[in-house]
Protein backbone atom coordinates (compact mmCIF):
# COMPACT_ATOMS: atom_id res chain seq x y z
CA UNK A 1 0.00 0.00 0.00
CA UNK A 2 1.21 3.21 -0.94
CA UNK A 3 2.11 5.50 1.84
CA UNK A 4 -0.66 8.40 2.23
CA UNK A 5 0.82 11.97 1.88
CA UNK A 6 0.06 14.14 5.23
CA UNK A 7 -0.48 17.46 4.80
CA UNK A 8 1.46 18.87 7.13
CA UNK A 9 0.56 22.80 6.26
CA UNK A 10 -3.80 21.83 6.61
CA UNK A 11 -3.04 20.10 10.17
CA UNK A 12 -1.37 23.58 11.74
CA UNK A 13 -3.67 25.57 10.16
CA UNK A 14 -6.36 23.74 12.22
CA UNK A 15 -6.09 23.09 16.22
CA UNK A 16 -4.55 19.25 16.97
CA UNK A 17 -6.67 16.79 17.92
CA UNK A 18 -3.45 15.98 20.85
CA UNK A 19 -1.42 18.17 22.38
CA UNK A 20 0.92 17.98 24.99
CA UNK A 21 3.34 20.69 26.42
CA UNK A 22 6.34 20.64 29.10
CA UNK A 23 5.26 17.15 30.38
CA UNK A 24 7.26 16.35 34.14
CA UNK A 25 7.31 12.25 35.30
CA UNK A 26 9.19 11.12 38.14
CA UNK A 27 9.81 8.35 40.03
CA UNK A 28 10.32 8.12 43.94
CA UNK A 29 12.23 5.31 45.25
CA UNK A 30 12.77 5.65 48.63
CA UNK A 31 14.10 9.06 49.16
CA UNK A 32 15.49 9.10 45.55
CA UNK A 33 13.53 11.12 42.82
CA UNK A 34 14.11 9.92 39.31
CA UNK A 35 13.00 12.49 36.57
CA UNK A 36 11.87 10.38 33.66
CA UNK A 37 10.23 13.11 31.07
CA UNK A 38 11.87 16.50 31.22
CA UNK A 39 9.48 18.50 29.58
CA UNK A 40 7.94 16.64 26.84
CA UNK A 41 6.32 18.87 24.50
CA UNK A 42 4.46 17.87 21.20
CA UNK A 43 1.46 18.08 18.80
CA UNK A 44 -0.53 15.22 17.45
CA UNK A 45 -3.12 16.15 14.37
CA UNK A 46 -5.76 14.23 12.36
CA UNK A 47 -5.04 11.46 10.24
CA UNK A 48 -1.29 12.10 11.15
CA UNK A 49 0.58 9.55 12.24
CA UNK A 50 3.69 10.45 14.67
CA UNK A 51 6.56 8.00 15.02
CA UNK A 52 8.71 8.46 18.63
CA UNK A 53 11.79 6.42 18.54
CA UNK A 54 14.61 5.88 20.94
CA UNK A 55 16.15 3.14 23.57
CA UNK A 56 14.20 1.57 25.93
CA UNK A 57 14.08 3.90 28.92
CA UNK A 58 13.52 7.13 26.95
CA UNK A 59 10.32 7.66 28.34
CA UNK A 60 8.40 7.02 25.08
CA UNK A 61 5.78 4.40 27.27
CA UNK A 62 5.75 7.01 29.78
CA UNK A 63 4.87 9.55 27.62
CA UNK A 64 1.91 7.57 25.86
CA UNK A 65 0.96 6.15 29.86
CA UNK A 66 0.99 9.48 30.93
CA UNK A 67 -1.93 10.33 28.58
CA UNK A 68 -4.06 7.63 29.08
CA UNK A 69 -3.16 8.21 32.83
CA UNK A 70 -2.04 4.69 33.35
CA UNK A 71 1.26 5.20 35.25
CA UNK A 72 2.56 2.12 37.10
CA UNK A 73 2.33 2.46 40.84
CA UNK A 74 5.87 5.05 42.08
CA UNK A 75 5.36 6.67 39.15
CA UNK A 76 3.53 10.37 38.93
CA UNK A 77 3.47 13.38 36.88
CA UNK A 78 5.15 17.03 38.25
CA UNK A 79 3.63 18.97 35.73
CA UNK A 80 2.59 19.65 32.20
CA UNK A 81 -0.53 19.62 30.00
CA UNK A 82 -2.03 16.99 27.83
CA UNK A 83 -5.44 18.66 25.97
CA UNK A 84 -7.74 16.44 23.61
CA UNK A 85 -9.53 17.81 20.56
CA UNK A 86 -10.98 20.87 21.52
CA UNK A 87 -11.57 20.70 25.17
CA UNK A 88 -9.47 23.54 27.50
CA UNK A 89 -9.21 20.45 30.04
CA UNK A 90 -6.32 19.07 31.26
CA UNK A 91 -6.54 15.41 30.79
CA UNK A 92 -3.94 14.51 33.37
CA UNK A 93 -6.05 16.22 35.96
CA UNK A 94 -9.05 13.69 34.96
CA UNK A 95 -10.90 11.42 37.25
CA UNK A 96 -10.72 7.91 37.01
CA UNK A 97 -14.62 7.72 35.58
CA UNK A 98 -13.73 10.38 32.78
CA UNK A 99 -10.68 8.46 31.79
CA UNK A 100 -12.58 5.28 31.33
CA UNK A 101 -14.78 6.39 28.94
CA UNK A 102 -12.22 8.32 26.96
CA UNK A 103 -9.54 5.32 26.84
CA UNK A 104 -11.19 2.82 24.14
CA UNK A 105 -13.54 5.24 22.59
CA UNK A 106 -11.51 8.46 21.61
CA UNK A 107 -7.98 7.13 22.34
CA UNK A 108 -7.48 3.09 21.50
CA UNK A 109 -4.02 1.54 22.89
CA UNK A 110 -1.97 -0.96 21.55
CA UNK A 111 0.44 -2.40 24.44
CA UNK A 112 3.80 -3.59 23.71
CA UNK A 113 3.24 -6.88 25.57
CA UNK A 114 0.10 -8.76 24.82
CA UNK A 115 -0.25 -11.32 27.13
CA UNK A 116 0.60 -8.89 30.13
CA UNK A 117 -1.96 -6.95 28.78
CA UNK A 118 -4.56 -9.90 27.66
CA UNK A 119 -7.10 -10.98 30.59
CA UNK A 120 -6.01 -14.83 31.13
CA UNK A 121 -9.14 -16.20 32.09
CA UNK A 122 -11.48 -14.54 29.29
CA UNK A 123 -11.22 -15.94 26.03
CA UNK A 124 -9.90 -13.85 23.42
CA UNK A 125 -13.29 -13.02 21.32
CA UNK A 126 -15.19 -12.26 24.81
CA UNK A 127 -12.74 -9.65 25.33
CA UNK A 128 -12.61 -7.75 22.07
CA UNK A 129 -16.48 -8.28 22.23
CA UNK A 130 -16.45 -6.75 25.69
CA UNK A 131 -15.04 -3.65 24.41
CA UNK A 132 -17.78 -2.89 21.75
CA UNK A 133 -20.77 -3.25 23.84
CA UNK A 134 -19.13 -0.99 26.90
CA UNK A 135 -18.54 1.70 24.42
CA UNK A 136 -20.81 1.48 21.43
CA UNK A 137 -23.54 -0.47 23.63
CA UNK A 138 -23.42 -3.39 21.37
CA UNK A 139 -26.00 -6.53 21.62
CA UNK A 140 -24.23 -9.67 22.84
CA UNK A 141 -24.58 -11.17 18.94
CA UNK A 142 -23.55 -7.88 17.58
CA UNK A 143 -20.58 -7.66 19.41
CA UNK A 144 -19.73 -11.32 18.33
CA UNK A 145 -20.12 -10.67 14.58
CA UNK A 146 -18.00 -7.35 14.76
CA UNK A 147 -15.30 -9.04 16.78
CA UNK A 148 -14.91 -11.88 14.05
CA UNK A 149 -15.02 -9.44 11.71
CA UNK A 150 -11.88 -6.92 13.30
CA UNK A 151 -9.98 -10.46 13.63
CA UNK A 152 -10.34 -11.36 9.72
CA UNK A 153 -9.23 -7.98 8.75
CA UNK A 154 -6.13 -8.09 11.02
CA UNK A 155 -5.19 -11.45 9.16
CA UNK A 156 -6.20 -14.30 11.79
CA UNK A 157 -7.09 -17.60 10.67
CA UNK A 158 -8.96 -19.94 12.30
CA UNK A 159 -11.37 -17.30 13.53
CA UNK A 160 -13.83 -19.26 15.58
CA UNK A 161 -11.44 -21.39 17.33
CA UNK A 162 -9.11 -18.30 18.02
CA UNK A 163 -12.17 -16.48 19.29
CA UNK A 164 -13.03 -19.85 21.68
CA UNK A 165 -9.27 -19.38 22.56
CA UNK A 166 -7.58 -18.37 25.85
CA UNK A 167 -4.63 -15.96 24.63
CA UNK A 168 -1.83 -18.26 26.51
CA UNK A 169 -3.09 -20.82 23.49
CA UNK A 170 -1.95 -18.77 21.08
CA UNK A 171 1.12 -17.43 19.32
CA UNK A 172 2.85 -14.19 20.06
CA UNK A 173 1.63 -13.02 16.79
CA UNK A 174 -2.13 -14.00 17.35
CA UNK A 175 -1.93 -12.41 21.05
CA UNK A 176 -0.85 -9.25 19.41
CA UNK A 177 -3.25 -9.17 16.62
CA UNK A 178 -5.83 -9.59 19.42
CA UNK A 179 -4.56 -6.40 21.40
CA UNK A 180 -5.03 -4.18 17.62
CA UNK A 181 -8.61 -5.89 17.81
CA UNK A 182 -9.59 -4.44 20.94
CA UNK A 183 -7.78 -0.87 20.09
CA UNK A 184 -9.21 -0.33 17.14
CA UNK A 185 -12.86 -2.19 17.36
CA UNK A 186 -14.28 1.16 18.50
CA UNK A 187 -12.31 3.02 15.62
CA UNK A 188 -10.77 6.10 18.22
CA UNK A 189 -10.08 9.48 17.49
CA UNK A 190 -6.09 8.69 18.47
CA UNK A 191 -4.52 5.14 18.51
CA UNK A 192 -1.46 5.26 20.18
CA UNK A 193 0.18 2.06 18.67
CA UNK A 194 3.32 0.62 21.60
CA UNK A 195 5.66 -1.40 20.15
CA UNK A 196 2.51 -3.12 17.67
CA UNK A 197 5.00 -5.07 15.46
CA UNK A 198 7.64 -6.26 18.15
CA UNK A 199 7.54 -9.59 17.97
CA UNK A 200 5.55 -10.07 14.29
CA UNK A 201 6.94 -11.58 11.35
CA UNK A 202 7.86 -9.64 7.77
CA UNK A 203 4.64 -10.31 6.62
CA UNK A 204 2.46 -9.77 9.42
CA UNK A 205 4.32 -6.85 10.30
CA UNK A 206 3.56 -5.54 7.03
CA UNK A 207 -0.50 -6.19 7.19
CA UNK A 208 -0.18 -4.28 10.50
CA UNK A 209 1.47 -1.32 9.26
CA UNK A 210 -0.95 -1.19 6.20
CA UNK A 211 -4.06 -1.77 8.51
CA UNK A 212 -2.67 1.51 10.49
CA UNK A 213 -2.31 3.20 6.95
CA UNK A 214 -5.92 2.20 6.21
CA UNK A 215 -6.90 3.05 9.93
CA UNK A 216 -5.72 6.76 9.13
CA UNK A 217 -6.67 7.46 5.70
CA UNK A 218 -10.53 5.66 6.25
CA UNK A 219 -11.39 7.29 9.88
CA UNK A 220 -8.92 9.83 9.55
CA UNK A 221 -7.39 8.64 12.64
CA UNK A 222 -4.39 10.47 14.52
CA UNK A 223 -1.81 7.69 15.25
CA UNK A 224 0.96 7.70 17.76
CA UNK A 225 3.62 5.06 16.79
CA UNK A 226 5.97 4.74 19.39
CA UNK A 227 8.65 2.29 18.29
CA UNK A 228 12.36 1.32 19.02
CA UNK A 229 12.79 0.42 15.30
CA UNK A 230 13.53 4.02 13.45
CA UNK A 231 13.52 2.17 9.77
CA UNK A 232 10.22 0.70 10.65
CA UNK A 233 8.34 4.15 11.81
CA UNK A 234 9.80 5.61 8.63
CA UNK A 235 7.54 3.37 6.68
CA UNK A 236 4.50 5.06 7.38
CA UNK A 237 4.74 8.13 9.81
CA UNK A 238 4.96 11.48 8.15
CA UNK A 239 6.82 13.56 11.17
CA UNK A 240 9.57 11.75 13.85
CA UNK A 241 10.34 12.29 17.12
CA UNK A 242 13.67 10.79 18.30
CA UNK A 243 14.09 10.71 22.46
CA UNK A 244 16.73 9.70 24.79
CA UNK A 245 16.97 9.90 28.59
CA UNK A 246 13.16 11.93 28.79
CA UNK A 247 14.09 14.35 26.19
CA UNK A 248 13.56 14.77 22.44
CA UNK A 249 16.54 15.00 20.97
CA UNK A 250 15.42 15.93 17.38
CA UNK A 251 12.27 16.41 15.53
CA UNK A 252 11.65 16.52 11.60
CA UNK A 253 9.49 15.03 8.60
CA UNK A 254 10.41 11.01 8.76
CA UNK A 255 12.21 11.51 5.40
CA UNK A 256 14.45 13.94 6.43
CA UNK A 257 15.14 11.90 10.15
CA UNK A 258 15.92 9.05 7.81
CA UNK A 259 17.92 10.34 4.56
CA UNK A 260 19.51 13.85 6.44
CA UNK A 261 19.72 12.66 10.29
CA UNK A 262 21.26 15.52 12.60
CA UNK A 263 22.27 14.21 15.79
CA UNK A 264 24.41 12.11 16.67
CA UNK A 265 22.35 9.87 18.23
CA UNK A 266 19.94 9.60 15.61
CA UNK A 267 22.43 8.72 12.98
CA UNK A 268 23.60 5.57 15.12
CA UNK A 269 19.89 4.14 15.62
CA UNK A 270 19.84 3.67 11.99
CA UNK A 271 23.19 2.10 11.34
CA UNK A 272 23.04 -0.59 13.91
CA UNK A 273 20.28 -2.46 11.82
CA UNK A 274 21.46 -4.85 9.88
CA UNK A 275 20.08 -3.96 6.06
CA UNK A 276 19.28 -6.61 3.49
CA UNK A 277 21.80 -6.46 0.94
CA UNK A 278 25.12 -5.53 2.82
CA UNK A 279 27.39 -8.63 4.14
CA UNK A 280 28.53 -6.99 7.66
CA UNK A 281 31.29 -8.49 10.17
CA UNK A 282 30.38 -6.91 12.66
CA UNK A 283 27.54 -4.78 13.18
CA UNK A 284 28.02 -0.77 14.44
CA UNK A 285 26.76 -0.16 17.86
CA UNK A 286 26.20 3.20 19.69
CA UNK A 287 30.07 3.10 21.63
CA UNK A 288 31.58 1.87 18.08
CA UNK A 289 29.82 3.69 15.28
CA UNK A 290 31.70 2.56 11.98
CA UNK A 291 30.89 -0.82 10.70
CA UNK A 292 33.30 -3.60 9.73
CA UNK A 293 32.98 -4.54 6.17
CA UNK A 294 34.40 -7.92 5.19
CA UNK A 295 33.50 -11.56 4.39
CA UNK A 296 30.79 -12.14 7.35
CA UNK A 297 31.59 -16.17 7.08
CA UNK A 298 34.68 -17.03 9.88
CA UNK A 299 37.00 -18.79 8.19
CA UNK A 300 37.05 -22.28 9.17
CA UNK A 301 33.59 -22.60 7.28
CA UNK A 302 35.46 -22.72 4.18
CA UNK A 303 36.64 -26.58 4.94
CA UNK A 304 33.04 -27.37 6.98
CA UNK A 305 31.34 -29.06 4.13
CA UNK A 306 33.75 -31.88 3.76
CA UNK A 307 33.44 -32.63 6.81
CA UNK A 308 30.10 -35.02 8.72
CA UNK A 309 27.33 -32.87 9.89
CA UNK A 310 26.60 -32.36 14.03
CA UNK A 311 22.98 -32.30 13.61
CA UNK A 312 21.11 -34.04 10.81
CA UNK A 313 17.39 -34.36 10.87
CA UNK A 314 15.64 -37.09 8.78
CA UNK A 315 11.79 -36.26 7.68
CA UNK A 316 10.83 -35.31 11.11
CA UNK A 317 6.91 -35.06 11.91
CA UNK A 318 5.36 -33.54 15.08
CA UNK A 319 2.21 -34.16 15.70
CA UNK A 320 0.10 -31.73 18.32
CA UNK A 321 -3.37 -32.89 19.74
CA UNK A 322 -6.20 -30.95 21.48
CA UNK A 323 -8.98 -32.65 23.09
CA UNK A 324 -12.68 -31.18 21.21
CA UNK A 325 -16.17 -31.62 22.74
CA UNK A 326 -16.31 -34.71 21.00
CA UNK A 327 -13.30 -35.78 19.89
CA UNK A 328 -9.90 -35.47 19.51
CA UNK A 329 -8.20 -33.09 16.96
CA UNK A 330 -4.74 -33.09 15.32
CA UNK A 331 -2.32 -30.44 14.38
CA UNK A 332 0.46 -31.25 12.72
CA UNK A 333 3.52 -28.41 13.25
CA UNK A 334 5.92 -29.48 11.98
CA UNK A 335 5.66 -31.70 8.34
CA UNK A 336 8.60 -34.09 7.21
CA UNK A 337 11.19 -31.73 7.67
CA UNK A 338 15.24 -32.37 7.02
CA UNK A 339 17.99 -30.95 7.28
CA UNK A 340 21.93 -30.38 8.18
CA UNK A 341 24.01 -28.49 9.95
CA UNK A 342 27.88 -28.69 10.08
CA UNK A 343 29.87 -27.63 13.51
CA UNK A 344 30.52 -23.95 13.55
CA UNK A 345 27.94 -22.79 11.24
CA UNK A 346 24.86 -20.71 11.83
CA UNK A 347 21.68 -21.97 10.37
CA UNK A 348 18.88 -19.40 10.20
CA UNK A 349 15.11 -20.51 9.90
CA UNK A 350 12.59 -17.96 8.65
CA UNK A 351 9.18 -18.40 8.96
CA UNK A 352 5.82 -16.84 9.73
CA UNK A 353 4.66 -17.11 13.49
CA UNK A 354 3.15 -20.18 13.77
CA UNK A 355 4.99 -21.71 10.64
CA UNK A 356 6.86 -24.48 13.00
CA UNK A 357 9.73 -22.59 13.92
CA UNK A 358 10.25 -22.91 17.57
CA UNK A 359 8.24 -26.28 17.87
CA UNK A 360 11.19 -28.00 15.55
CA UNK A 361 13.60 -26.40 17.62
CA UNK A 362 12.61 -27.38 21.08
CA UNK A 363 11.49 -31.22 19.05
CA UNK A 364 15.75 -30.87 18.31
CA UNK A 365 16.65 -30.47 22.14
CA UNK A 366 14.25 -33.37 23.14
CA UNK A 367 11.74 -30.37 24.66
CA UNK A 368 9.12 -31.60 22.46
CA UNK A 369 8.17 -35.12 21.33
CA UNK A 370 8.58 -36.16 17.77
CA UNK A 371 5.56 -37.98 16.08
CA UNK A 372 8.07 -39.60 13.29
CA UNK A 373 11.13 -39.11 11.65
CA UNK A 374 15.26 -38.97 13.06
CA UNK A 375 16.99 -36.62 15.20
CA UNK A 376 21.05 -37.57 14.98
CA UNK A 377 23.69 -35.44 16.66
CA UNK A 378 27.26 -36.40 16.31
CA UNK A 379 26.09 -39.15 14.88
CA UNK A 380 23.97 -40.59 17.33
CA UNK A 381 20.29 -41.29 17.44
CA UNK A 382 18.35 -38.94 19.83
CA UNK A 383 16.04 -41.46 20.37
CA UNK A 384 19.04 -44.06 21.58
CA UNK A 385 20.90 -42.09 23.47
CA UNK A 386 21.75 -43.49 26.81
CA UNK A 387 22.74 -40.61 28.87
CA UNK A 388 20.17 -37.28 27.92
CA UNK A 389 21.92 -35.55 30.60
CA UNK A 390 25.22 -35.85 28.47
CA UNK A 391 23.36 -34.89 25.32
CA UNK A 392 21.45 -31.80 27.59
CA UNK A 393 24.80 -30.82 28.15
CA UNK A 394 25.88 -30.18 24.05
CA UNK A 395 22.42 -29.00 22.94
CA UNK A 396 21.55 -25.84 24.97
CA UNK A 397 18.24 -22.89 23.80
CA UNK A 398 18.65 -19.65 24.38
CA UNK A 399 14.32 -18.21 24.92
CA UNK A 400 12.77 -15.61 22.90
CA UNK A 401 11.54 -14.28 26.31
CA UNK A 402 14.48 -14.76 29.13
CA UNK A 403 12.12 -12.77 32.08
CA UNK A 404 9.58 -16.21 31.01
CA UNK A 405 12.81 -18.43 30.86
CA UNK A 406 14.65 -17.03 34.64
CA UNK A 407 13.07 -17.85 37.64
CA UNK A 408 12.16 -14.50 39.26
CA UNK A 409 12.64 -15.72 43.08
CA UNK A 410 16.37 -16.49 42.22
CA UNK A 411 19.50 -14.55 41.89
CA UNK A 412 20.89 -14.86 38.34
CA UNK A 413 24.47 -15.77 39.62
CA UNK A 414 22.47 -18.92 40.97
CA UNK A 415 20.35 -19.70 37.87
CA UNK A 416 23.38 -19.92 36.17
CA UNK A 417 25.36 -22.00 38.94
CA UNK A 418 22.98 -24.20 38.83
CA UNK A 419 23.15 -26.40 36.08
CA UNK A 420 27.06 -26.34 36.62
CA UNK A 421 26.29 -27.94 39.57
CA UNK A 422 23.74 -30.00 38.67
CA UNK A 423 25.91 -31.53 35.74
CA UNK A 424 29.00 -31.45 37.98
CA UNK A 425 31.38 -29.27 35.18
CA UNK A 426 33.22 -27.55 38.05
CA UNK A 427 34.58 -29.23 41.34
CA UNK A 428 34.31 -27.02 44.93
CA UNK A 429 31.75 -24.63 45.10
CA UNK A 430 35.07 -21.88 45.59
CA UNK A 431 35.40 -22.79 41.64
CA UNK A 432 31.86 -22.71 41.07
CA UNK A 433 31.41 -19.59 41.75
CA UNK A 434 34.33 -18.16 39.78
CA UNK A 435 33.01 -20.21 37.15
CA UNK A 436 30.06 -17.77 36.83
CA UNK A 437 31.69 -14.97 37.76
CA UNK A 438 33.62 -15.17 34.34
CA UNK A 439 30.72 -16.31 32.27
CA UNK A 440 29.41 -12.91 33.43
CA UNK A 441 32.03 -10.68 32.21
CA UNK A 442 32.40 -12.72 29.33
CA UNK A 443 28.68 -11.63 28.17
CA UNK A 444 29.34 -7.87 29.15
CA UNK A 445 27.85 -7.98 32.97
CA UNK A 446 29.71 -7.53 35.94
CA UNK A 447 30.30 -9.69 39.08
CA UNK A 448 28.41 -7.45 40.99
CA UNK A 449 25.24 -8.49 39.10
CA UNK A 450 25.83 -11.84 40.84
CA UNK A 451 23.06 -11.14 43.28
CA UNK A 452 20.55 -9.26 41.47
CA UNK A 453 17.15 -10.85 40.98
CA UNK A 454 16.23 -11.09 36.90
CA UNK A 455 13.92 -8.02 36.87
CA UNK A 456 16.60 -5.55 38.10
CA UNK A 457 17.99 -5.76 34.89
CA UNK A 458 16.72 -4.46 31.40
CA UNK A 459 15.65 -6.57 28.48
CA UNK A 460 19.20 -6.50 27.12
CA UNK A 461 20.78 -6.99 30.35
CA UNK A 462 18.66 -10.43 30.76
CA UNK A 463 18.96 -11.83 27.44
CA UNK A 464 22.99 -11.53 28.00
CA UNK A 465 21.80 -13.89 31.28
CA UNK A 466 20.81 -16.28 29.03
CA UNK A 467 23.66 -16.83 27.21
CA UNK A 468 25.93 -17.48 30.02
CA UNK A 469 23.27 -19.94 31.26
CA UNK A 470 23.60 -21.65 27.93
CA UNK A 471 27.18 -21.22 27.66
CA UNK A 472 27.82 -22.56 31.75
CA UNK A 473 27.36 -26.67 29.67
CA UNK A 474 29.97 -25.81 27.66
CA UNK A 475 27.46 -26.69 24.85
CA UNK A 476 28.68 -27.28 21.21
CA UNK A 477 25.03 -26.90 19.39
CA UNK A 478 22.68 -23.70 20.33
CA UNK A 479 18.99 -23.56 19.43
CA UNK A 480 18.81 -19.45 19.21
CA UNK A 481 14.78 -18.69 19.39
CA UNK A 482 13.84 -15.47 18.82
CA UNK A 483 16.18 -13.85 20.95
CA UNK A 484 16.44 -10.34 19.85
CA UNK A 485 13.39 -10.24 18.65
CA UNK A 486 11.89 -7.13 21.46
CA UNK A 487 15.28 -5.54 21.93
CA UNK A 488 16.27 -2.28 20.86
CA UNK A 489 18.09 -1.63 17.89
CA UNK A 490 21.35 -0.53 19.69
CA UNK A 491 21.31 -3.78 22.04
CA UNK A 492 20.22 -5.96 19.33
CA UNK A 493 23.59 -5.00 17.66
CA UNK A 494 25.09 -5.66 20.54
CA UNK A 495 23.98 -8.92 21.13
CA UNK A 496 24.40 -10.20 17.75
CA UNK A 497 28.29 -9.38 17.74
CA UNK A 498 28.66 -11.00 21.01
CA UNK A 499 27.32 -14.35 19.36
CA UNK A 500 29.40 -13.86 16.46
CA UNK A 501 32.19 -13.23 19.24
CA UNK A 502 31.54 -16.90 21.42
CA UNK A 503 31.01 -18.46 17.90
CA UNK A 504 34.56 -17.56 16.57
CA UNK A 505 35.93 -18.81 20.48
CA UNK A 506 34.40 -21.83 20.71
CA UNK A 507 33.18 -22.82 17.49
CA UNK A 508 30.18 -22.74 18.53
CA UNK A 509 27.23 -23.96 16.30
CA UNK A 510 23.63 -21.90 16.26
CA UNK A 511 19.98 -23.09 14.42
CA UNK A 512 19.16 -19.29 14.56
CA UNK A 513 15.42 -18.82 14.29
CA UNK A 514 14.03 -15.44 13.64
CA UNK A 515 11.06 -13.65 12.11
CA UNK A 516 13.35 -10.42 11.19
CA UNK A 517 15.09 -11.17 7.54
CA UNK A 518 17.55 -8.46 8.14
CA UNK A 519 18.97 -10.00 11.20
CA UNK A 520 19.28 -13.64 9.73
CA UNK A 521 20.91 -12.49 6.79
CA UNK A 522 23.47 -10.56 9.48
CA UNK A 523 24.03 -13.97 11.58
CA UNK A 524 23.93 -17.05 8.99
CA UNK A 525 25.07 -18.59 6.52
CA UNK A 526 22.82 -20.97 5.21
CA UNK A 527 18.80 -21.08 5.58
CA UNK A 528 15.39 -22.80 5.88
CA UNK A 529 12.69 -21.35 5.24
CA UNK A 530 9.46 -22.16 6.82
CA UNK A 531 5.98 -21.98 6.02
CA UNK A 532 2.85 -24.26 7.55
CA UNK A 533 5.16 -26.96 9.26
CA UNK A 534 7.20 -27.67 5.87
CA UNK A 535 10.66 -26.43 4.47
CA UNK A 536 10.05 -24.51 0.86
CA UNK A 537 13.37 -23.39 0.09
CA UNK A 538 17.00 -23.86 1.04
CA UNK A 539 20.10 -22.37 0.33
CA UNK A 540 23.22 -20.28 1.13
CA UNK A 541 22.00 -16.90 2.28
CA UNK A 542 23.48 -14.53 -0.36
CA UNK A 543 21.12 -16.90 -3.14
CA UNK A 544 18.14 -17.24 -0.78
CA UNK A 545 18.27 -13.35 -0.90
CA UNK A 546 19.33 -12.63 -4.42
CA UNK A 547 17.02 -15.22 -6.03
CA UNK A 548 14.46 -16.73 -4.32
CA UNK A 549 12.95 -19.24 -5.98
CA UNK A 550 9.56 -20.17 -3.90
CA UNK A 551 6.89 -17.59 -3.79
CA UNK A 552 6.36 -17.60 -0.43
CA UNK A 553 10.19 -16.35 0.05
CA UNK A 554 9.59 -13.85 -2.64
CA UNK A 555 6.46 -12.75 -0.13
CA UNK A 556 8.50 -12.32 3.10
CA UNK A 557 11.48 -10.35 1.18
CA UNK A 558 8.71 -7.98 -0.20
CA UNK A 559 7.81 -7.11 3.18
CA UNK A 560 10.94 -5.98 4.01
CA UNK A 561 10.54 -2.25 5.21
CA UNK A 562 12.60 0.05 2.30
CA UNK A 563 14.72 1.53 4.85
CA UNK A 564 16.17 -1.85 5.77
CA UNK A 565 17.38 -2.73 2.22
CA UNK A 566 21.24 -1.42 1.43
Amino acid sequence: MEKPQFNSKKGMDNKPLLKVEKLLVSSRKEEDTISILKGVDFELYSGEILGIVGESGSGKTMSALSIMGLLPNGVQVDGGLVQLGTSPDNLLNASADQLRKIRGLRIGMIFQNPMSALNPVIRCGAQISEVLRFHLGKSKSQASQEAKSWMEKLGLKEIERIYQSFPHELSGGQQQRIMLAMAMCCQPEILIADEPTTALDATVQRKILDLLSWTREQFKTAILLISHDLSLVAEIADRVLVMRHGEILESASAKSIFDRPQHAYTKGLINCRPKIGLYQYRLPTLEHPEPILKNPNPPHLDQIQDKKPLLKVEQLVVDYFSKGLFRTKKKRAVDQVSFEIFKGETLGLVGESGSGKTTLGKTILGLKEASSGMITFDEQNQGEIPKPKAFHQKVQMIFQNPMEALNPRLPIGSAILEPIRIHELVKGKNNQVEKVVELLEQVGLSPDDYTKYPQAFSGGQRQRVGIARALAMNPEFIVCDEIVSALDVSIQAQILNLLKDLQEQYQLTYLFIAHDLSVVQFMSQKILVMQEGKIVEEGKTKAIYENPQHDYTKTLLAAIPAALKY
